[in-house]
């Protein structure tokens, strides 16, 4: 993987997550104990609440936990936002017969990790800007890498025209796969492939990150 590739990434991945309220309750009436169906898959609110619960655990165990559990009330949406992404991104990659290697995955690691000045930074750096438990990087990494190669692949370029192109092929993809979000945690946006609530376009931001060091390099 190039350089310039690799280094799409922490800035990339920030903008898939969303903010949002504290998770409070379950299901939908269509769809109870799920916080979303995505492409005939449930995300339930359990696998939620997990991901919520770890990331509460890693704030509360941080130096600087008393900051970090006052700026991260929406991380209940915000990480339910990143997990329904996961699935158009994965569901992008199917299409255009993209995978991400093992190789890739740790080389890609090795670049945060150095960029960031060490495990422990990137680790600390994560979990602040994002909300990210240590045990949930490894998605982070896999994101980035299936989304740098799909930007590859479609040749997307930093102007108008590509990302336009990139929008085009997502909001596609958001809308086969029929996303119905449980109201509790807002709607499901195709065109900007999002929570509808949410703050930060990471489709506009994937092509102006693309040069971009990660966060805390």
């Amino acid at each position: 993987m190039h350089r310039r590739e690799r280094r799409i990434a922490l800035s990339v991945s920030a903008a898939l997550l969303a903010a949002a309220p504290l998770l409070t309750a379950c299901g939908s009436d269509a769809h109870p104990g799920a916080a979303a169906v995505v492409g005939g898959e449930r995300i339930e609110v359990s696998t939620l609440q997990a991901q919520v619960r770890d990331a509460r655990e890693a704030q509360q165990a941080s130096p600087q936990a008393a900051q970090l559990l006052q700026t991260s009330g929406d991380l209940s949406r915000r990480k339910l936002n990143g997990l329904i992404v996961d699935r158009v991104v994965a569901a992008v990659a199917e299409q255009n017969g993209i995978s991400a290697t093992r190789a890739e995955l740790q080389q890609t690691r090795e670049a945060f990790v150095r960029q960031s000045g060490g495990e422990d930074r990137l680790a600390a750096v994560l979990l602040q800007e994002q909300g990210i438990a240590p045990d949930q990087i490894d998605a982070v990494v896999r994101r980035s890498v299936l989304m740098n190669k799909i930007a590859e692949k479609l040749g997307i370029t930093d102007t108008a025209e590509g990302q336009k192109k990139l929008t085009d092929v997502f909001t596609a993809a958001s809308k086969s796969l029929d996303i119905d979000v449980n109201p509790r945690f807002g709607a499901w946006d195709d065109s900007q492939v999002q929570l509808a609530t949410a703050t930060s376009p990471w489709l506009r931001q994937i092509s102006q990150d693309q040069g971009a060091a990660p966060a805390g390099a």
